[in-house]
């Protein structure tokens, strides 16, 4: 992306018995528009799970599985009512030694996709890395077209999965809301007309294009100094420059599109880093969304620290990183797999990961739903 043991003792009664036993406070469930709408009291129950299959092992080839030895089950943490949406979720605990997992029962209708920086950069709409040593996103074509089907195969999927079952689905840009994508993509300001949308995507074509995407290249020659050659050479010569020497200036002022790769509809939103989260939160919870499924790159930057990312998110929303629907940065590394394991994994110290098969969508039959 842009300038992107503890000494406790283990109680195991059995393969499958109770481990841990621990008891919190009364748990807060706020509701939008109240300030407090129903307290429980969570039993913190930690069971152990007998031998426990690999997590996230859906797709191998983008995120390598993670294999933790010591796994346990605890209750059921969120659960709505009139719930559609099943969310298997886990998360690390130091003190308890082991990966936690749980079962969440969710309304779709109060759930929303929401997926942070899906750039569309060397898919064909004009946007593309600057040449012959520029750098975005992924930071080089070979990995941007990776990140690409990554995004075809696994995450476009998902989302039609569950497009017209949530309540939104989601994309967050860099930059403000010009006025060539205020006429391409809803926003939390408006809609465009299907006639707005053809005009915008006319002169996002013509914008891109116009652009000279050519830099400097890599400096043939260096002054170095005899006491600090090292200091001296990555001063000249960065291991990650977006800047304007090598990108050209203007280049991170065009309006960046959605990927190409993502199947776009009407009713998705786009939001805007610029404007910052409050604009995002406030319209999510206009439309009483509480739950977040969090999808999009790159793991270890703008997917937890920009304007969509999970650390915003998570103060106001009950979120789940959908582990396999991201990608980690991977420098010095032809795959993803292994960055993309350890920025989940250390997510998870804080946050609740689910992946692609623990989500599943059941509708409520008919007639219970007109009871």
């Amino acid at each position: 992306m842009q300038t992107r043991t503890l000494q406790t003792s283990t109680m195991r009664t059995s393969a499958v018995g109770v481990a841990v036993s621990l008891f919190v406070s009364a748990v807060s469930v706020a509701c939008v528009g109240q300030e407090v709408a129903a307290t429980r009291t969570y039993e913190n129950r930690l069971t152990l799970i007998a031998r426990p299959r690999p997590i996230l092992a859906d797709f191998p080839e983008f995120v390598e599985p993670v294999r933790e030895a010591t796994r346990y089950e605890a209750p059921l943490l969120v659960d709505d009512d009139d719930a559609d949406l099943g969310v298997r979720a886990w998360r690390f605990s130091y003190n308890a030694r082991g990966i936690i997992e749980m079962p969440n029962r969710l309304r779709a209708a109060e759930t929303a996709i929401v997926m942070v920086h899906p750039w569309g950069i060397d898919d064909g709409q004009g946007w593309r890395t600057p040449e012959p040593a520029g750098v975005c996103d992924f930071c080089t074509p070979d990995k941007n077209h990776l990140a690409a089907r990554h995004t075809r195969e696994v995450i476009d999927p998902f989302h039609k999965s569950l497009r017209g079952k949530v309540a939104f689905v989601m994309y967050s840009l860099p930059g403000d809301e010009d006025p060539i994508r205020k006429k391409l993509y809803r926003s939390v300001r408006g809609k465009p007309t299907d006639a707005e949308r053809r005009e915008g995507a006319t002169e996002l074509k013509g914008k891109l294009d116009s652009f000279s995407y050519r830099g400097e290249p890599v400096p043939e020659k260096l002054t170095l100094s005899k006491d600090r050659p090292v200091v001296d050479y990555f001063k000249q010569f960065r291991g990650l420059d977006a800047g304007p020497r090598f990108n050209g200036a203007g280049f991170w002022e065009l309006p960046i599109p959605v990927t190409r790769d993502i199947d776009l509809q009407p009713d998705d939103v786009v939001i805007y880093d610029t404007q910052g989260y409050e604009p995002l939160k406030q319209f999510l919870l206009r439309y009483r969304v509480r739950h977040v499924l969090l999808t999009g790159y790159a793991t270890d930057m703008c997917y937890c620290r920009t304007t969509a990312g999970y650390q915003n998110l998570s103060r106001d929303f009950n979120v789940f990183l959908v582990g396999d629907c991201t990608l980690a940065t991977f420098p010095a590394n032809s795959s993803p797999r292994f960055a993309t394991n350890a920025a989940i994994s250390f997510a998870s110290l804080d946050q609740l990961i689910t992946q692609v098969s623990w989500i599943k969508y059941s509708p409520k039959p008919a007639a219970a739903a007109t009871r």
